[in-house]
């Protein structure tokens, strides 16, 4: 409490009121701030929150909605409040509208001008020169130093079969980067991204994410707009990632979905 006092004098030059935990998640803390003067704030803990204050505001900058960064000191984010309300069709059309602003976006390289971390789980965005270099370097191959070696091989196999099954250089999106529906926080006059993870890369890597713990509805699908005829092929690609990830961070538990994709991707 004693820091989260320090930082928002510091930033906003108030006291606090009250404070109550929200969700968020299992690697970060996140709180609701009433301060003196009646306002309400998020206030985020962690190591990397001034990276992740960083890619909000490249994502503001792309106007697509994100929360309003208010500041970072130390290792609290401050940012506005927003109300959350039940997702509905306009919040799903209106998450298609920002993500088509997001992905309209492009930098000039695969990656990131910094590397992030879910947890104890680095994640390289170091540049690559083609997609599918990126994709096995930085997102597959990494997972080996805790995967059963039977499991790794399979996803040692795929890797070299990337540059015959992803594009060798698509445009260069804007991603969110970790875009499932708990990181998408809709309101009664929209939705907003949160908790970014954000590099460059192929627009179908968010869209598999969102596919990957549910199926957004058509109001998003036909407000996003059309996709590469094959794109589905590549799905299951793009969501290896996060069950790796979530393997990592989460255990053996995490095992049938990697083993599930991978029967899918046919390795």
């Amino acid at each position: 409490m004693e820091g989260l006092s320090t930082a928002i004098r510091m930033l906003l030059g108030v006291a606090i009121q009250t404070t109550r935990p929200l969700h968020g998640g299992n690697l970060s803390t996140v709180e609701l701030v009433t301060l003196i003067d009646g306002r309400e704030i998020v206030a985020k803990h962690g190591p990397l929150v001034a990276r992740e204050a960083r890619m909000l505001k490249a994502i503001a900058k792309a106007e697509a909605p994100a929360p309003m960064v208010l500041g970072v000191a130390g290792q609290v984010l401050l940012m506005d409040a927003l109300p959350q309300a039940p997702a509905s069709t306009k919040g799903w059309t209106a998450l298609a509208r920002g993500l088509g602003k997001l992905h309209a976006t492009h930098g000039d390289r695969y990656g990131w001008a910094e590397d992030y971390a879910f947890g104890h789980v680095t994640i390289s965005n170091q540049p690559c020169a083609t997609w599918p270099e990126f994709w096995a370097n930085h997102r597959l191959l990494p997972a080996g130093e805790k995967l059963p070696p039977a499991l790794m091989s399979r996803i040692e196999v795929l890797a070299k079969q990337l540059p015959e099954r992803l594009p060798s250089h698509p445009p260069l999106a804007l991603l969110h980067g970790d875009l499932w529906t708990g990181n998408a926080l809709f309101t009664s006059n929209g939705a907003y991204f949160i908790d970014p993870a954000c590099y460059f890369g192929h627009n179908e890597v968010d869209l598999a994410m969102l596919h990957l713990f549910g199926t957004p509805p058509a109001a998003f699908t036909d407000c996003y707009g059309p996709l590469e005829a094959d794109w589905q092929t590549r799905r299951a690609i793009y969501q290896l990632w996060p069950a790796l990830v979530h393997w990592r961070l989460f255990g053996a538990g995490y095992t049938p979905m990697v083993t599930g994709l991978l029967d899918q991707l046919g390795v």
